[in-house]
């Protein structure tokens, strides 16, 4: 099982690693891009303060970030799954995951970036701020760039298992599944459930959508729970507790399952 994670936009610092060596990272199909746009944020940030916040969609309390992604070459790395802050994190839990699940987090957890491409959660990273809907003078979109590199490795990172796709929608433009990969692919929304006069009615909250999404892959990590296919995730998601629905496949072959997780508590 193979299980996309976005990333969050507040992220740990103080590092005490060594300086970052972008040699060592998961994924080395991705050195070369990672390199340009590594290149090209340090070279955007240590110019024009300005133009920096503007291009990185920076508020004033945020400058900060400029000075940090100006010195990422030699700045203190931390694993990333101790960089990565957040709803979805906090709720998942890395840090207090005993062994086999901490284990099976190590090898199956993917977090996209729009920096580094993805990266596994022990590579190790330096604090940086640059989302996957920034536009790079000298790039373009990171959403657009990421997308032949990410096609190169993907397939084999994803191997003949289930893939469980949780990226936003900023991060999933960077890949997509195709083909016979799409049919072994799941992407998961979360549903509030409430009843109003009566009528039940579902909606969409994004802080709880992270939140649950985190518990889910902890649930499913510290069950050992192994589903080779969407149809398996939903039964081993009902397993434990979870309310599912959509487990059908697709109507057009070729594309992910889309489950619905339904919770009626916030």
């Amino acid at each position: 099982m193979l299980v996309l994670l976005p990333p969050s936009e507040g992220k740990a610092t103080g590092g005490t690693g060594a300086a970052l060596k972008t040699e060592s990272l998961s994924l080395p199909g991705l050195a070369e891009a990672r390199e340009a746009v590594l290149t090209e944020l340090v070279e955007l940030c240590s110019g024009d303060e300005e133009k920096a916040a503007e291009v990185l969609g920076l508020s004033p309390g945020l400058r900060g970030e400029i000075a940090k992604n100006a010195a990422l070459r030699t700045a203190g790395t931390r694993p990333a799954g101790e960089i990565y802050t957040g709803v979805l994190y906090d709720a998942l839990g890395l840090a207090t995951l005993d062994g086999p699940a901490r284990k099976a987090a190590e090898e199956s957890l993917l977090v996209f970036s729009g920096l580094w491409g993805a990266v596994r959660i022990t590579d190790a990273i330096p604090s940086y701020r640059c989302s996957m809907g920034v536009k790079l003078p000298g790039i373009g979109a990171l959403g657009a760039y990421w997308r032949e590199p990410m096609a190169q490795v993907m397939p084999a990172a994803a191997g003949d298992g289930l893939v469980l796709d949780l990226r936003s929608a900023a991060y999933a433009a960077a890949w997509k599944p195709k083909g016979e990969l799409a049919g072994r692919t799941a992407t998961v929304r979360v549903l509030h459930a409430k009843t109003v006069n009566g009528v039940e009615k579902r909606s969409v909250v994004s802080h709880f959508n992270k939140a649950t999404k985190g518990r889910l892959v902890r649930d499913l990590l510290t069950a050992g729970a192994r589903p080779s296919d969407p149809a398996e995730l939903a039964v081993a998601l009902r397993d434990l507790g979870y309310t599912v629905e959509g487990d059908t496949p697709p109507a057009k072959g070729g594309r992910p399952w889309a489950l619905d997780v339904v919770v009626s508590e916030l």
